[in-house]
């Protein structure tokens, strides 16, 4: 038994090594949170002088992605799990469903496949139920799978439109029953979304026209914004998605919201404003160091001034 006393809790005394550690760690927190300072500060002085969203200006309107923008995650897999609970399919589709939400969530980028995969699924579950229905089972299924999933981060920017007394919109490849379910739900104006064909209040199974993505989106809000008498270069854009470049780039105010790479690096070439929720941080602009960087920074020249001071 004694080989293995190591496993047993026991008191030893700091050697020199520890107590160099314990140094460095203390170091490193004290830049750290220095360092952090000085993020937030640059990031308030980096805030534009003048007020946005500007009150009282009804020409101006937003426009936000929902998936991984608005909510963690893809809407149309949240809405699959709750169908499946529901024995709307079988096991091993919602295997499917699963792994490509994880894989969705991990990547942080849609895959074209996937979306279509899992569109196509939707549409051959829902063909023959009736649209009421859906909408019943929407609601109970927002309540158990979406509600907990909405960034706050985003949900404050939306209400920060709303409170200026303009309108805000859900513009998503989602079925348009889901986004107006969650729009409404989040008090927001309303939503543009993928329109699945019905007859007489029955889906047919088929989509009415293509799923709202990419530049589809940006027709959506071009039109929206026509019937609406909106004026564009005063309206603002959020996204996730370098598929969203296109809506992005038709407002004068585009946001980048916990951007994938490709939209990442878009953004940084033109300027475009970034809030990053994934990690509890926010930047103004694209340009200022990510927290994550500046910490790990910190921490190893705090460490390595430690070293060099105990070797002195």
């Amino acid at each position: 038994m004694a080989a293995l006393g190591w496993l047993s809790p026991r008191r030893r005394p700091a050697t020199a090594r520890s107590v160099l550690a314990g140094e460095a760690a203390a170091e490193a927190a004290r830049k750290t949170s220095r360092q952090l300072e000085l993020l937030d500060r640059a990031e308030r002085e980096a805030e534009p002088d003048v007020e946005f969203p500007v009150r009282g200006d009804v020409r101006a309107a937003a426009f936000f992605d929902l998936d991984n923008t608005v909510m963690q995650g893809a809407a149309i897999f949240h809405f699959g799990r709750g169908l499946y609970k529901r024995k709307f399919f079988q096991r091993r589709e919602l295997a499917r469903f699963a792994w490509q939400q994880t894989w969705f969530r991990l990547a942080g980028v849609e895959d074209p496949e996937h979306m279509q995969d899992a569109r196509e699924s939707a549409l051959s579950i829902v063909k023959g139920h009736r649209v009421s229905e859906l909408m019943t089972i929407g609601e109970e299924i927002y309540d158990e799978y979406m509600a907990d999933r909405i960034w706050p981060g985003t949900r404050a920017l939306a209400q920060a439109h709303l409170d200026a007394g303009q309108k805000v919109w859900l513009v998503t490849a989602a079925p348009v029953e889901t986004a107006t379910i969650i729009a409404r739900r989040l008090g927001l104006t309303g939503a543009l979304g993928t329109v699945a064909e019905s007859v007489d209040g029955v889906y047919t199974g088929r989509l009415v026209g293509e799923p709202l993505h990419g530049p589809a989106k940006a027709e959506a809000v071009r039109a929206l914004a026509a019937a609406e008498g909106l004026d564009l270069d005063r309206c603002a854009a959020y996204s996730d998605s370098h598929n969203d470049i296109p809506m992005l780039s038709l407002v004068g105010h585009p946001y980048a919201i916990n951007p994938d790479a490709k939209l990442r690096r878009y953004a940084k070439e033109r300027e475009w404003r970034l809030r990053d929720y994934r990690t509890g941080r926010k930047a103004a602009k694209v340009g200022i160091p990510a927290a994550a960087g500046v910490g790990a920074l910190a921490g190893g020249t705090a460490a390595a001034v430690a070293l060099h001071r105990r070797r002195r």
